[in-house]
């Protein structure tokens, strides 16, 4: 599979007059929030503050220019590798060039399907129901396949440029900002929004173990980073409710019947350039449309949790098998953020090295090499998700 901006292949129209208004409205909306921006510290080496302050009050922020132009070819080479393994159909064990396929003989998940344009997960049952109204689907067209990979969870075991953004130091340095210094993983993915056929993701708000707990506020469930490879736009891009991580459980349901549709009137879309970082609170309500744009979305994503949150608690069961977690299990888990940080190491040897504390009293430091990445496979069964 060949990754481009422009495909040249006919696209579906875009929906209506409508919607087209709706995107223009929303950019608008998004530009006047104040929360964009490069990474800035200060002299005493602390994120800046009125990042942090534009995070808290939005619930989300986009970081500009992290990612630099040798980093992102090096992860599209890898996605394009990653893309081109993919089995020729949901069942199959081989790719398109008869090769054994990526995702195949793995426990833990990998590959999620869609039918082009479709919404999979909208008013299902799936990933404890948190996804409870359904998309709207365009019809995709004619020549489209039945069915294209969207969602690939555990994506660390495919790319080492995606490992190598994940121990970035201004990103895990961010990491600590806001969760503590002994911040612990969540999860990671690549999200494909492939042009005239990527999925939408229904309204949803990520967490789901701790909406009741007397310890809850306003980042208890965490967050994700979203790195960008080609840039996002109101048509392919995330879609936020500014400030909803402050409302406890938001009734869903409730806010698409007042809509009359699935375009929530007070939201924003997240708009990125190549080699943007977004940060999303876990808490916020959010959802993207399905891709009827001629342009694609990949998006590296992988998110962090305040230890406090997770240790001793029962998982929420949506990445993988409920279970209590443990300070093995994070300890296991979080290994990647060594491994992370000493693959960047080895690809950017000039750069300073993010120092991530648990990991300082350790007798032999994480070292990424084949023994490290055979360690790898389904990693996933371990995540953190609350």
């Amino acid at each position: 599979m060949a990754l481009a901006q422009d495909t040249g292949e006919a696209l579906p129209r875009p929906r209506n007059d409508e919607m087209a208004q709706y995107l223009h409205a929303g950019a608008e909306r998004a530009r006047a929030l104040g929360n964009r921006g490069p990474v800035r510290w200060t002299s005493d080496g602390r994120l800046d503050p009125d990042i942090l302050e534009a995070y808290w009050r939005c619930g989300f922020y986009i970081f500009t220019g992290v990612l630099g132009p040798d980093e992102l070819a090096d992860i599209e080479r890898d996605v394009r590798e990653i893309m081109d393994r993919v089995p020729v159909s949901r069942d199959a064990v081989l790719d398109a060039q008869g090769r054994p396929a990526i995702g195949v003989g793995h426990e833990a998940p990998t590959l999620f399907w869609s039918k082009p344009l479709g919404d999979p997960f909208g008013g299902t049952s799936r990933a404890n129901g948190r996804h409870p109204v359904k998309m709207t689907e365009p019809t995709p067209a004619a020549d489209a396949p039945d069915e294209i990979v969207y969602l690939i969870l555990g994506s660390l075991q495919f790319s080492t440029a995606c490992l190598r953004a994940y121990g970035h130091p201004d990103l895990l340095g961010i990491a600590a900002a806001i969760n503590g210094e002994d911040f612990v993983p969540f999860s990671d993915a690549l999200f494909i929004k492939a042009p005239g056929l990527g999925a939408s993701v229904a309204w949803h708000q990520d967490g789901v173990t701790h909406w009741d707990s007397p310890d809850w506020d306003a980042g208890i469930h965490g967050f994700n980073f979203m790195a960008q490879l080609y840039g996002c736009t109101p048509a392919n891009g995330v879609w936020v409710v500014p400030g909803s991580h402050r409302l406890g459980k938001v009734d869903i349901r409730a806010r698409v019947a007042e809509a009359g549709s699935d375009r929530l009137p007070d939201a924003v879309p997240i708009v990125c350039d190549p080699g943007d970082v977004a940060i999303t609170n876990r808490q916020v309500l959010h959802g993207s449309f399905a891709n009827t744009s001629a342009d694609w979305r990949v998006t590296v994503n992988f998110g962090f949790h305040r230890r406090a949150s997770v240790l001793g608690v029962a998982g929420g069961g949506v990445h993988n098998a409920p279970a209590v977690y443990d300070a093995a299990r994070i300890e296991h888990r979080a290994r990647l953020i060594g491994y992370a940080i000493d693959a960047r190491r080895q690809r950017f040897p000039h750069e300073r090295s993010f120092d991530y504390a648990p990991h300082r009293d350790r007798a032999e430091p994480y070292r990424w090499d084949d023994a490290a990445r055979a360690t790898m496979h389904d990693y996933n069964l371990m995540d953190l998700s609350i």
